[in-house]
């Protein structure tokens, strides 16, 4: 082999070798201080797009748990309230059968009433107050709740709706509920019919209107609530468009009325709502209040089977996180181990190819003594 001064091969060679093991040393300090295997796609380009799926993945289950768990809070306070809801009808069941008992006086059925009343109107509150960071939770409709990291993972909650409940056991005291065709063409005096429980009968006449007197039905109620032989007896409301005419003794109440304005004797709606003013009206009133009973106990039956899935939604997402989590670290993170054999492997091969490339960049120096 002849001697150059040039080109030294030996040198290069070392100096190539060196530069390898140069660079596997800088990755493997890198992963050894990370902590990750993968911290470039250039590392693993398959494990990074894998990893980076499974790191979606249990991010989304986090909050989906966090979600379930959320779901679990409105249940309970649903069923909750429901719970009270529950009582309230129970209640009014017990005035019902009470009503139903003919040994009743009319001011202990009035008393009855105003007390069925009241638990109506609570029931009505309930449904409009009731909620959960701002979300009725009484007055139906259903919830969605995001319980995956997928967007399909969903699980939707129906709520019972107090409301409608409510509208159906407001109490009707017997009285009647006409159907006004034109306030303004009233004219004449309006006699009422008032039916007493003892099945006399007592006629209430107004003071003569005049057509054209009022317009509105509304003006027609507050006409008759300010004629003195009205109100003494009986008190005028408006629903819906109808004139609702109930007597202060809970009797029923009948119309013959002038012109044609007011439907005479058409009687609107008096079956609606709750009766206690009567025997007959009370059991009825025991037959919706227990039908409602029931479509409360159903709903809190299926809250109560929604909770029970939801915590067995957030123990499924917890297993499925541990092992998401777990295939993600197999992938992504460091062997400390296995990188530090790798380390020390490396490291020695920079020392001996630094000592052999200096080594190497001496092997020429004997050309010197030749030009001596």
């Amino acid at each position: 082999m002849g001697m150059q001064v040039n080109t030294n091969v030996a040198a290069n060679n070392a100096y190539r070798n060196l530069s390898t093991t140069q660079n596997e040393l800088s990755k493997s300090l890198e992963k050894l201080s990370s902590g990750l295997r993968i911290n470039r796609a250039a590392d693993d380009a398959a494990g990074l797009a894998i990893s980076e799926g499974l790191k979606s993945q249990v991010g989304g289950l986090t909050v989906a748990s966090r979600n379930a768990q959320d779901a679990v809070s409105v249940i309970q306070t649903a069923e909750g309230s429901l719970n009270e809801v529950t009582s309230i009808l129970q209640r009014m069941r017990d005035l019902a059968v009470q009503a139903g008992n003919d040994s009743n006086s009319v001011e202990s059925r009035a008393a009855i009433t105003t007390e069925a009343t009241a638990l109506t109107e609570e029931l009505t509150r309930l449904a409009e107050s009731m909620n959960f960071n701002g979300k009725d939770l009484l007055n139906g409709g259903a919830l969605s709740f995001q319980i995956g990291a997928n967007s399909l993972d969903q699980i939707s909650v129906d709520l019972a709706d107090v409301g409608a409940i409510a509208d159906i056991l407001k109490t009707s005291p017997a009285g009647g509920k006409f159907a006004v065709a034109d306030a303004a063409l009233v004219a004449g005096t309006l006699a009422f019919d008032v039916v007493n429980p003892d099945s006399t009968v007592t006629t209430i006449t107004t003071a003569s209107f005049t057509a054209g007197d009022v317009n509105t039905v509304d003006q027609l109620a507050a006409a008759l609530n300010s004629d003195s032989q009205f109100s003494g007896n009986l008190t005028a409301t408006v629903d819906a468009g109808a004139l609702v005419v109930k007597s202060k003794t809970g009797a029923t109440v009948d119309l013959t009325a002038p012109g044609t304005g007011i439907a005479a004797g058409a009687v609107v709606g008096t079956s609606a709502g709750l009766d206690f003013s009567t025997a007959a009206g009370a059991a009825t009133a025991i037959s919706t209040i227990t039908t409602q009973i029931q479509t409360v106990s159903s709903s809190r039956a299926s809250l109560g089977a929604d909770q029970n899935r939801f915590e067995s939604v957030i123990k499924n997402l917890s297993v499925s996180k541990e092992n998401l989590t777990a295939a993600g670290s197999r992938i992504r993170d460091t062997d400390m181990a296995e990188e530090m054999v790798k380390y020390t492997r490396a490291n020695i091969l920079s020392q001996a190819g630094t000592a052999m490339l200096a080594q190497a960049n001496q092997s020429n120096s004997g050309v010197m003594q030749l030009l001596q």
